[in-house]
């Protein structure tokens, strides 16, 4: 939390500019391709690593399929989440987002950059209209980031919890390819009481198709992504000790 503050702080020279560009193209999908959008969130992205001394690595890559869309389900650790995956991630793609973080300052004009979509965890009717407006357009070509632990607790270690079954509805609506993402040290940008330069990893790992998902449950299918991301993890990182 306060590395996030030091970076918004360092930056704020840059706000009188870059909030109002942000804001334009977000506002004038007419005027500026997807493209021009996605290059200028990640540009934002560059300024505050950079500012932050953050640094993220990317892995697995060549696992992203070339041509349609997919699901990316990540493991969820803090606020540098979908940045990390969005800058590592070359070609556009979208968020779904809980709504009642999505309308701060500067966190608005990234959702919106990106045309991501708002969940209203509240509002039952709302969610299937999300769904269903996702799911048509990952039919179509789109990629999206979706979080299905919900949320993170702050300095989380790189614990990772349950995944809800319900995020799992649009991968089975579209059939489209399923992209496990393993997160490391993501929570200690923002999340965490670190101070110092920090390295975050973003494993994309192989996607997981329809044939070999679509006669599961959701609840199953939750359970074999997490699985996934949980030995990535495990495979990376040292084993913690007991304590004594």
């Amino acid at each position: 939390m306060i590395k996030f503050i030091y970076v918004i702080l360092m930056n704020l020279f840059r706000a009188p500019y870059m909030i109002p560009k942000m804001r334009r193209e977000a506002d004038h999908p007419e005027k500026y391709s997807e493209e021009e959008r996605y290059e200028l969130a990640r540009h934002v992205i560059r300024l505050m690593k950079v500012t932050g001394a953050i640094h993220t690595k990317a892995y697995g890559t060549e696992n992203l399929p070339e041509e349609g869309g997919y699901m990316m389900y990540p493991n969820h650790q803090g606020k540098y989440d979908a940045l990390g995956i969005i800058y590592t991630h070359r070609k556009p793609c979208s968020l779904v987002m809980d709504k009642a973080k999505s309308n701060t300052i500067l966190v608005k004009e990234f959702v919106d950059l990106v045309q991501g979509k708002r969940l209203d965890k509240k509002d039952v009717r709302q969610a299937l209209t999300i769904i269903n407006e996702v799911s048509e357009e990952v039919k179509a070509g789109k990629r999206y980031i979706l979080f299905p632990e919900g949320g993170y607790d702050f300095n989380n270690r790189n614990h990772v919890c349950d995944f809800k079954a319900g995020s799992f509805k649009i991968a089975l609506k579209t059939k489209a390819p399923i992209i496990p993402v393993a997160l490391i040290d993501s929570y200690k940008v923002f999340n965490s009481f670190w101070l110092g330069p920090v390295t975050t990893q973003v494993h994309y790992l192989k996607p997981i198709m329809y044939d070999e998902y679509g006669k599961l449950k959701t609840q199953e299918i939750a359970a074999l992504v997490r699985d996934r991301i949980q030995e990535k993890i495990d495979e990376i990182l040292p084993p913690i000790s007991a304590p004594v």
